[in-house]
């Protein structure tokens, strides 16, 4: 299994606009219908990686308490689904029911908006204030398949929480790791 850490996007940078296809729902929908009124969290999946299966329990139970709070999270899968058919639309929709994922999940079939994030890994995490500049971007917390490590969240449940107590954040915000986005051969 391979260790792609996150790539950082610089904080402040403005969220890029998308219109993309809900596995859920089955409509297109766009970063501005999603954005949350407080924050927005975007993340970066996929339905076979090991690493997110690990954290996707966490992934569900700060979404569901935190979207009472006025911040969105949506998810997006960009990888190439020639050659990782399990990361097919059809298997997103049954994916997200599995995992009762209480956003949306986003296909990125161009690839375009993980390239416009500058995403690496799956799972790669980036939370955008009111005004959708980041505030946030890298892990979940320090848990990873194998490591014994608990998962708590506690990275993302921070940068949430200063968002909220309009704080500065002002840990070390540290990588995600996980996969690597399965990139299209051009």
């Amino acid at each position: 299994m391979a260790r792609t850490p996150s790539n950082m996007l610089p904080l402040g940078t403005q969220a890029p606009d998308f219109n993309l296809f809900d596995t859920v729902s089955g409509n297109n929908l766009s970063l501005n219908q999603l954005k949350g009124r407080q924050a927005t969290v975007i993340m970066f999946i996929c339905n076979h990686c090991p690493f997110v299966i690990h954290v996707n329990p966490e992934m569900v139970a700060i979404a569901n308490s935190y979207s009472k709070k006025g911040i969105s999270f949506i998810a997006i899968s960009s990888n190439d689904v020639l050659n990782y058919p399990q990361d097919s639309p059809e298997n997103m929709t049954i994916h997200a029911k599995n995992e009762n994922y209480p956003f949306p999940y986003l296909y990125d079939e161009t690839q375009d908006i993980a390239k416009a994030y500058d995403a690496a890994c799956t799972p790669d995490f980036y939370v955008f204030d009111a005004d959708l500049k980041l505030t946030y971007r890298g892990q979940l917390d320090d848990s990873r398949p194998g490591n014994d490590i608990p998962i708590t969240g506690k990275d993302l449940r921070h940068a949430l929480d200063c968002l909220i107590e309009n704080k500065n954040n002002t840990t070390q915000q540290k990588p995600s790791i996980g996969c690597n986005i399965k990139w299209k051969n051009k």
